[in-house]
């Protein structure tokens, strides 16, 4: 992948709900969703413009805003999130979680840049929606943390 492609992930109480408005309100149409221990870990609709948004319930490293989260998580698809992350804590950004790959079958790291807004930054999945929930369920099972 030679461009960068920045998706908006919502962080909301209730991302069932949240998803049932957005396609009643937007016309937004769920193309995945994928849950961890009964929690929505991640959700995407695509918009009739064909831009795309991302939803998922709290966690302990992003709370809803009812809570005094950001409510917001800038999602990068790129070729390289090792460089990007690096170039990123090197001008000031403090590290989330380092890139790693994971389970569910994407190198992926995240982490706040010096305006507090935070970022994923990572490669395309490479398993099929069933492979990945599977992973999910089974890291849940072996207690790791959200992702």
């Amino acid at each position: 992948m030679s461009q960068l492609r920045v998706r908006p992930k919502l962080v909301v109480e209730g991302a069932d709900r949240a998803i049932e408005f957005y396609e009643s309100v937007l016309g937004a149409s769920l193309t995945s969703r994928y849950v961890m221990g009964g929690t929505v870990v991640f959700a995407q609709l695509d918009l009739p413009s064909g831009d795309v948004i991302q939803l998922k319930d709290p966690d302990d490293v992003d709370r809803s805003p009812a809570d005094g989260g950001c409510g917001l998580v800038m999602d990068i698809m790129c070729a390289d999130p090792d460089a990007l992350v690096a170039a990123a804590v090197e001008r000031g950004a403090a590290m989330i979680f380092d890139v790693d790959d994971q389970p569910y079958g994407a190198r992926q790291g995240r982490f706040r840049d010096p305006f507090g807004h935070q970022w994923i930054a990572g490669t395309a999945l490479t398993k099929t929606d069933k492979e990945i929930q599977r992973a999910l369920e089974v890291w849940a099972t072996d207690g790791g943390q959200q992702p």
